[in-house]
């Protein structure tokens, strides 16, 4: 498929768009984490929150909720503490298998109410007043990362000890000579940049621009004329993503991309106005249902269900077993999601074509999603 202009026959026509000049949208963030209460309220942590420190700190239910209350508890008291001893803070910590706070501070004989207290030989401010001047140094690729440890009570500096090389014996050196509370760690990896996969951001091939279908266990779907199986794609913010893992179009409009270690599938749908669908399941709207669609040039856009199973004749073939709706869409929609149901939980396909556009109206079609699922075995993301 030529991607530089959209063709028309029939009333139909694929919309990606073919330019490296496509339009770009703003990325907005992830929803906001849910806030902890304050004090003894252990009733209203949201149940999602709750799963997850059960889940990844191996606690049962009641565990959790006693453990977020009394963290909660130990950050007031560290804050009251730090402002109350001044140029004595040095720092404040939670002991991860008693839960019981420790609070740092320079001179002996202090004491705080609620807290162990240890005493260190450098102030908070101290330790920070040491981490900005490295923060003005120029660092090499092998030295990771540098934090003020409050634990320690030192300034920690990170080398990958697998690249650690000349430079980063230099800045190490400089590093110390700044103070002594500078110590070094060796880790094995370096961080990178990791990113989102929303459905209805953009993604690139080449000059070409669609847009992300749904999250997927290792990578997400999206339409089959956006790319051939091996073609290259890069994220909305050009960031390499990964390759098409498989494609089919025509015949259907169908595709996967496999994406690499810097992206993560999120059960997300972008409706472009700062927040976010979350996706719970992907069961077919009936025939008059209201339907949503998300894509990265035209945005959020509404309509109904019109009918299912219909053949689109495209000059590059017939695709067949397109669902038709009302809703506009113009290129480099294409691959974007189409949402339905309770909240628009349920996910329903990835944008194919039509006619028309997002100024006068139209006809647009998308492929059903449950078939490319189907097609490769792959596991919608959920929320």
């Amino acid at each position: 498929m030529n991607r530089t202009s959209a063709a028309r026959v029939t009333g139909a026509v694929l919309l990606a768009t073919g330019v490296v000049t496509a339009l770009s949208v703003p990325a907005f963030g992830a929803p906001a984490a849910p806030v902890a209460p304050t004090g003894s309220d252990t009733e209203s942590y949201p149940a999602e929150l709750l799963q997850a420190v059960q889940r990844d700190l191996g606690l049962n239910a009641e565990q959790a909720r006693v453990r977020l209350a009394s963290d909660q508890k130990s950050s007031e008291l560290a804050e009251q503490a730090k402002a109350s001893l001044g140029d004595a803070f040095g720092g404040a910590w939670i002991d991860q298998a008693s839960g019981k706070l420790t609070v740092a501070v320079t001179r002996p004989g202090l004491s705080v109410s609620g807290a162990d207290v240890k005493v260190v030989s450098s102030s908070l401010a101290q330790l920070n007043g040491t981490k900005s001047v490295l923060d003005l140094m120029s660092a090499p690729s092998s030295i990771t990362s540098w934090r003020v440890d409050e634990k320690s009570n030192t300034v920690v500096v990170e080398v990958n000890k697998n690249t650690r090389d000349a430079a980063a014996e230099k800045f190490i050196a400089t590093a110390k000579s700044i103070g002594s509370a500078v110590t070094v760690e060796e880790v094995t990896e370096s961080p990178k940049p990791l990113y989102d996969l929303r459905g209805g951001d953009a993604i690139y091939m080449g000059g070409g621009r669609c847009s992300l279908g749904f999250s997927v266990s290792g990578g997400y779907v999206t339409a089959g004329h956006c790319g051939t199986t091996g073609t290259a794609v890069s994220g909305y913010n050009r960031v390499a993503q990964g390759t098409f893992a498989g494609s089919v179009f025509p015949s259907s409009d169908m595709a996967w991309v496999r994406t690499n270690a810097n992206w993560t599938p999120r059960p997300w749908v972008n409706r472009y106005n700062g927040s976010n669908v979350t996706v719970q399941g992907s069961t077919q709207a009936a025939v008059g249902s209201q339907i949503c669609r998300s894509g990265s040039t035209t945005g959020w856009r509404c309509g109904t269900v019109q009918a299912f199973n219909q053949t689109v004749n495209y000059p590059q073939g017939q695709v067949r077993g397109l669902t038709r709706t009302n809703a506009c869409a113009e290129g480099g929609d294409s691959g974007g999601s189409w949402v339905a149901g309770s909240g628009f939980g349920q996910a329903q396909g990835v944008t194919s074509g039509g006619s028309g556009n997002c100024s006068s109206g139209g006809t647009t079609y998308f492929q059903p999603l449950n078939p490319i699922l189907s097609r490769w075995g792959l596991t919608l993301t959920r929320g």
